[in-house]
């Protein structure tokens, strides 16, 4: 098989992910992203469908080197490993995130020329970067998954880098202390692993999951860290301990579609998809932990549902600027508690948690602030 010339896509690449003097510019421009996605699960209208680089090289190239995530496994269920024409369903376990995103995780780090660094694996291409921003002997590279480790040193290996890779669970005991960690999979808490392992001075960036927040904090004397929830968002995959996460709640707890046996109400908002609005869907995240939710459109009328361990649920429908028409059920009353949130948004004429100052005690307590607003989380 014959490849196009990768080159000038990195180049292309680089140039729109970076700022002419950057730093990271030549780590983009010199890094060959499709060595670490040579096959990947693309949209499809009836299930993610696999991408062959082989199979389509010029197309390979326009993918792979797209300022784009590349969903590379769905369940347990490896692009590696697929046959071709198949077609997988499921939850997305593993990408190459997007480049504008990797490099935005670094330079909220601030990683300077002398940094040893502990980054996650994912398909590699952001240890590579890291590799080549850097030096690859200060270099660590994690993750849960055996396969995904062996096939990250295997590819870097192909284009000359030799960086430290450990199989190793970003939430349990790391493999050394570092001057910087960038996790670039979303944390439910924060292990108290991850301040032990910085060295003095050092800086965490990670994501919370179910949220859009960028946390980024610097080591503290006493063992713990500080900082702030950065003004921008992102989302990435929760960490996970298996080789696919576990069921959703609306799997364990029955089908909600046709639930009508709760508390009716009408709430003075319309319906609204909250996994789309990220600073309130961050807000109730924080607030009200564990929900899970899902969403449908459709001629005119949007429906969403809400579920929580605890065994509360809620469901509401109206069409487009429409209050919405509640049914909820359970111990708790989750659209009450989102509507309390919209209720302050209006009120305030915004939600706190985007520059939130965040302080993270030595084991691992994470408390947010800002204004009189304030949670814990862990």
């Amino acid at each position: 098989m014959t490849l196009p010339d990768w080159k000038p896509h990195a180049e292309r690449l680089a140039a729109e992910v970076t700022h002419p003097q950057s730093r990271w510019r030549p780590a983009v421009a010199s890094t060959p992203r499709h060595v670490f996605v040579p096959r990947w699960w693309g949209d499809g209208a009836d299930g993610r469908t696999l991408g062959d680089g082989a199979s389509g090289p010029r197309r390979w190239m326009r993918v792979a080197y797209s300022n784009t995530s590349l969903v590379t496994r769905i369940g347990s269920r490896h692009a590696d490993h697929a046959e071709p024409g198949e077609k997988a369903d499921g939850l997305p376990t593993s990408s190459s995130t997007l480049p504008w995103l990797v490099v935005r995780m670094y330079q909220h780090a601030r990683i300077a020329d002398a940094s040893r660094v502990l980054v996650t694996a994912g398909s590699g291409y952001g240890t590579a970067l890291a590799c080549r921003r850097l030096a690859d002997r200060q270099v660590t590279s994690i993750d849960v998954d055996p396969y995904l480790v062996a096939a990250a040193a295997e590819r870097l290996d192909t284009i000359g880098l030799r960086p430290t890779v450990r199989v190793c669970d970003i939430t349990g005991p790391l493999p050394g202390t570092y001057d910087r960690i960038v996790a670039t999979v979303s944390l439910p808490s924060i292990p108290a692993s991850l301040p032990a392992a910085l060295n003095p001075g050092g800086r965490l960036v990670t994501t919370l999951a179910g949220t859009g927040l960028v946390l980024t904090a610097d080591k503290t004397e006493d063992g713990g860290a500080v900082g702030q929830i950065e003004c921008e968002g992102a989302g990435f995959m929760s960490a996970r301990h298996g080789e696919d996460y576990p069921p959703d709640l609306f799997d364990v707890m029955g089908d909600f579609e046709e639930k009508d046996d709760g508390e009716e109400s009408v709430s003075p908002y319309p319906v609204i998809d909250v996994q789309q609005a990220w600073e309130l869907w961050s807000t109730f995240s924080l607030e009200v932990p564990g929900v899970e939710h899902r969403f449908r459109q459709g001629q005119g009328r949007g429906t969403a549902w809400m579920a929580h361990p605890d065994g509360s649920w809620a469901k509401a429908s109206a069409m487009r600027d429409e209050p919405a028409r509640v049914i909820q059920g359970g111990p708790r009353r989750l659209w009450d508690e989102l509507d309390r949130i919209r209720r302050r948004w209006l009120v305030d004429g915004r939600l706190y948690t985007y520059g939130a100052r965040a302080s993270i005690t030595p084991d691992g307590v994470l408390t947010l602030s800002r204004g009189g607003w304030s949670v814990t989380v862990g």
